[in-house]
């Protein structure tokens, strides 16, 4: 049984969110405030986490960096803060998904699921270790422990980073449209998706260093520029 951590401090959304998630077979957790929450995450025993962002004793912004620095699991923010810029500092935070509110409890249900399978199906279809070159640096995947290093030093990627980092680099050189990109590692597509995808790889080239790793091809899309090291 899989287990859900949801921080939201509506009484009557946690109770109906939470119930709908056990009729789905889902064990949930519910907090209504930040504090422990992050203990719980490092307790191992979370496999999804959804965050509301206004909370009476912190930010949910915070609290997903936060979990973005002991863990990787998919993190949705279930929020009323529906403007674009809310949106995009979600995804530069670490989100998987933005739901604003009012919203559909089925429709999330369904987002948690999606979630699950794409972080089980990537665990699963991890492409071998490798590592590459460009411009005199290397980065190297160490897919055992799901890892990735630049020039020795370990970099922290979220789960869509992750999955849209693994998609690039293993098609050396191949371009992929953000529409694609957006099919294939987050698996919907939804409004400002174009957006979404770019703040992805701006966090991507922001944490992968000075080298162009992901290049831009005008009017198409991204590519991986790296030279696989025999």
């Amino acid at each position: 049984m899989q287990t859900i951590l949801l921080v939201e401090d509506n009484p009557l959304i946690t109770e109906a969110v939470s119930g709908y998630l056990q009729l789905d077979g889902f064990k949930t957790i519910t907090f209504d405030k930040i504090a422990g929450v992050l203990d719980t995450i490092k307790s191992g025993s979370v496999d999804l986490a959804i965050l509301d962002i206004m909370l009476p004793d912190g930010n949910g912004f915070m609290l997903a960096k936060d979990i973005r620095a002991v863990s990787d699991i998919p993190l949705i923010f279930l929020t009323a803060k529906d403007s674009e810029s809310d949106r995009i500092l979600g995804f530069e935070v670490g989100a998987d998904d933005y739901v604003c509110k009012p919203f559909s409890t089925k429709e999330l249900v369904l987002r948690v699921h999606a979630l699950l399978k794409r972080s089980s199906a990537a665990s699963g279809k991890a492409q071998k270790s490798c590592t590459w070159t460009l411009n005199a640096d290397t980065l190297s995947i160490d897919t055992d422990s799901h890892l990735l290093f630049v020039n020795g030093v370990e970099v922290n990627l979220t789960g869509a980073e992750w999955k849209i980092f693994n998609h690039l680099s293993s098609h050396e050189n191949q371009v992929f449209s953000r529409e694609t990109l957006l099919s294939i590692c987050l698996n919907y597509s939804f409004e400002g998706s174009e957006r979404t995808i770019d703040t992805h790889i701006a966090n991507l080239r922001t944490k992968l260093g000075s080298s162009e790793w992901i290049g831009t091809v005008r009017g198409f899309g991204y590519r991986f520029n790296g030279i696989p090291v025999e």
